[in-house]
């Protein structure tokens, strides 16, 4: 099966559809699919539920999606560097599931592994933990969690081949392994596309099994969201 594609536009063809659930990876700005986020954007797909530790800034990242109000909700960690979230939010233009950053990625990686539920002891006593089951397991309290799946996975890595399997690079780590597997379809954006048989396998992080689409982006900003420098 032929998994490389020749845009990031040519590689979401055919998987698109309004109302559809999409996992978007990385931390911050860190290890984003910046071409895969710009092709849905042109795309003009909407009422999109999207899966991500944050929703990018005002003018990059997951932020363009809001500009264009394609985001109908988001299932977030973490949503303070964006006024255009905050705007709607609180107008009511956008609905948000909020969850502490670990039971986030714990959703994810359970759904990737088929594990429907699991309890934590995270949220519990507080807003997070209203309306869902609690259980007492060693006379501690927990709470249930669902796991998350959707239908489609946006992931970005600094190395990939044609097989589909992926290299991430530091912080780009965070998220996009998981989401990698919880997406009924997974497309992938790389920096580097190598020869199969380049990656030493024993540094492969997604197995390409997991990948069905593959896509070398054309460029990458890779901002840094808080620039902080010695006086």
């Amino acid at each position: 099966m032929k998994k490389v594609y020749s845009d990031a536009a040519a590689a979401l063809d055919g998987l698109l559809f309004d109302g559809m659930t999409i996992m978007s990876g990385g931390f911050g700005l860190c290890g984003i699919p910046e071409n895969l986020i710009l092709a849905l954007r042109e795309s003009g797909v909407k009422n999109l539920t999207v899966i991500s530790n944050n929703c990018g800034v005002d003018d990059f990242g997951l932020g363009l999606l809001l500009q264009t109000c394609q985001i109908k909700k988001m299932i977030s960690s973490y949503v303070g560097e964006n006024d255009t979230f905050e705007k709607q939010y609180l107008s009511g233009e956008l609905e948000l599931e909020f969850n502490p950053q670990g039971t986030l990625a714990e959703r994810i990686r359970a759904g990737g592994a088929g594990i429907p539920g699991f309890y934590t002891k995270t949220g519990v006593g507080t807003l997070i933990a209203e309306g869902k089951e609690h259980k007492e397991f060693d006379g501690e309290t927990y709470i249930l969690e669902r796991g998350l799946r959707a239908d489609l996975a946006i992931v970005k890595a600094w190395r990939g081949d044609a097989e589909g399997n992926l290299v991430y690079r530091m912080t780009a780590r965070n998220f996009n392994p998981m989401m990698a597997t919880a997406g009924k379809v997974t497309v992938a954006e790389v920096e580097e596309l190598v020869p199969v048989g380049t990656l030493n396998p024993d540094c492969i992080h997604t197995p390409g099994i997991f990948v069905q689409r593959i896509v070398q982006g054309a460029q990458y900003e890779k901002r840094i969201e808080k620039r902080t420098t010695r006086e």
